[in-house]
């Protein structure tokens, strides 16, 4: 049920860079996990925007005052945890980024273990699976369907 509330509605915008050219979108996302977790075991989003999938090669993620990173930066983040309470933000990189008006987002949050041991564990430190295929999807099961505004 809580997957419904892990994209905060008001935060899809476009992001530019220091020449104001338009290189990406972002918006805010929660963690689906009561307990939070930390933040070496997030791998990632599967993300769908009408009809387009963005992989994790395009994904970056800032949480906890720090600049976004990159996933395989964030697998070394061993000791950093991300909060249940705590939102962050997801970059996309889309030159252009979004046209505005009404978006179809779908949506899968990808953490591996956040507690105790699957027999997966140790293969998804090796190989992480790819987001969107359910495996390591913890707290979210199925892909979310969103429609969501875009800010200026």
């Amino acid at each position: 049920m809580f997957d419904n509330f892990l994209i905060r509605k008001d935060s899809l915008r476009n992001e530019t860079d220091e020449n104001g050219n338009v290189t990406g979108f972002m918006f805010a996302a929660r963690n689906a996990n009561y307990r939070g977790v930390y933040l070496s075991l997030h791998n990632g989003y599967y993300i769908k925007v009408d009809g387009v999938q963005y992989k994790r090669d395009v994904q970056t993620f800032e949480i906890n005052g720090q600049k976004p990173r990159t996933f395989e930066e964030i697998k070394t983040a061993v000791w950093e945890h991300w909060d249940f309470d705590d939102e962050g933000i997801v970059h996309v990189k889309k030159p252009g980024g979004l046209t505005p008006g009404m978006h179809k987002i779908e949506f899968q949050q990808s953490v591996l273990a956040a507690y105790g041991y699957l027999p997966t564990d140790e293969e998804w430190v090796k190989n992480p699976p790819e987001p969107g295929t359910g495996a390591g999807s913890d707290k979210t099961k199925n892909i979310v369907t969103y429609e969501l505004m875009l800010q200026e």
